[in-house]
């Protein structure tokens, strides 16, 4: 039984959705940026209720990492994610899939599922589409995503293929394992919902085959995986063009792992509600932060004695109260807060650009505002 959903799509300019995804731990206003908790944190001193103050409307922690320490066990023990983490708004988990095939030493892949040795202490751990399912219930999040195969790129076409047909039959015990947890006695989100990924590496015809496959299985929504992982922006955005169109209109699409901002804009011009991407949280953490304007690096001198915020339109609690010669000098005096203060900035960046997003596709000025933000962000890096 899939969990207790609802996609209603509200308006569209173009291919460019605003849609409303109702789920069991609150709604979602898509497009959506989830802000990347990968063990259940937000790297750079960020917790729940700093979410809650830069408008952060769903977390995404990591099914492998959360496995490997404390324990999904362990979390499901203690009440869920939810409860562990103080959060009560959506959460989605992928599926420890991409960290199998990216993280893990010896990997042996088989139809069962993967053999591989821990990153962090070695130990042989199997998982195939049964295990990730009973480790994403454990943890109890509002959307699971299957377990899939993220293959490298380039790849051979015969492996690709070879690769997409066992994620399908993948995809299906995935399906098959959550139905039964959903309805086991004890389940702490019986409520669960899944997420299929659309795999295929570069090649158009195999991407638009298995959407077209995915799709008949009627789920609660459709990732597009396998991207932002080597090919240039231009086939990303060529694999979009071909694969949205053959994904369900009255469903969620999600793009794993991506990204720049001008990334995401280009994306919802194509139909995609979903994103999340490590890079705001880590570039924030080296002192490179988003503005309007473009890119700065508080680590140059030139910022030594501005006591501008970091952006002077920003809503955050960074550029509410901090110059940019505060935050450089705690970058210069390895003080936490310089990472904390950056973080917050942008991943407030990231959930504004995306409420603005939703207003314009609303108010049918999107095409305008994506002109405008990328002319301005090819500019020089700003003053």
């Amino acid at each position: 039984m899939i969990g207790k959903h609802k996609y209603t799509l509200l308006k569209k300019e173009g291919k460019a959705r605003r849609g409303r995804f109702e789920t069991v731990h609150g709604t979602i206003e898509t497009p959506v940026f989830m802000n990347v908790g990968t063990q259940a944190a937000i790297k750079g001193a960020v917790d729940a209720q700093d979410l809650k103050a830069i408008n952060c409307q769903v977390e995404l922690s990591n099914t492998y990492h959360l496995h490997v320490r404390p324990g999904d066990e362990l979390i499901r023990d203690l009440g869920g994610l939810h409860r562990f983490m103080n959060w009560d708004r959506p959460i989605l988990t992928d599926s420890g899939g991409f960290q199998v095939f990216s993280l893990a030493q010896m990997r042996k892949i088989k139809e069962e599922g993967v053999t591989f040795k821990s990153h962090v202490d070695g130990r042989t751990i199997f998982m195939g589409p049964e295990e990730s399912m009973q480790i994403q219930s454990n943890l109890a999040s509002t959307i699971a995503m299957a377990f899939d195969e993220c293959v490298e790129n380039p790849a051979p076409r015969e492996y690709v293929e070879a690769s997409v047909e066992r994620t399908t039959r993948w995809l299906k015990r995935c399906m098959a394992k959550l139905e039964e947890l959903n309805q086991a006695e004890g389940t702490i989100n019986p409520d669960q919902l899944l997420f299929g990924i659309n795999q295929g590496g570069v090649f158009d015809d195999l991407r638009i085959t298995h959407a077209k496959e995915i799709s008949k299985l009627d789920l609660p929504g459709y990732a597009i995986g396998g991207l932002a992982v080597g090919e240039s922006h231009e086939e990303m955005y060529r694999i979009l063009d071909a694969v949205v169109p053959h994904l369900p209109e009255d469903k969620p699409i999600y793009l794993m792992g991506v990204g720049l901002p001008e990334n995401i804009l280009e994306a919802v011009e194509r139909g995609v509600d979903f994103f999340d991407c490590v890079l705001p949280a880590r570039n924030g953490r080296h002192g490179h932060v988003f503005t309007a304007h473009g890119r700065i690096n508080l680590g140059n001198q030139r910022f030594e004695r501005d006591q501008r915020p970091i952006d002077p339109g920003c809503g955050c609690p960074a550029c509410q109260n901090y110059s940019r010669a505060y935050i450089r000098h705690l970058f210069k005096a390895k003080e936490m807060l310089a990472m904390r203060l950056c973080v917050l900035h942008n991943l407030w960046f990231y959930n504004d650009m995306m409420a603005k997003i939703r207003r314009r596709i609303e108010e049918g000025t999107f095409a305008e505002y994506k002109a405008a933000q990328l002319a301005q962000w090819k500019q020089p890096e700003p003053h």
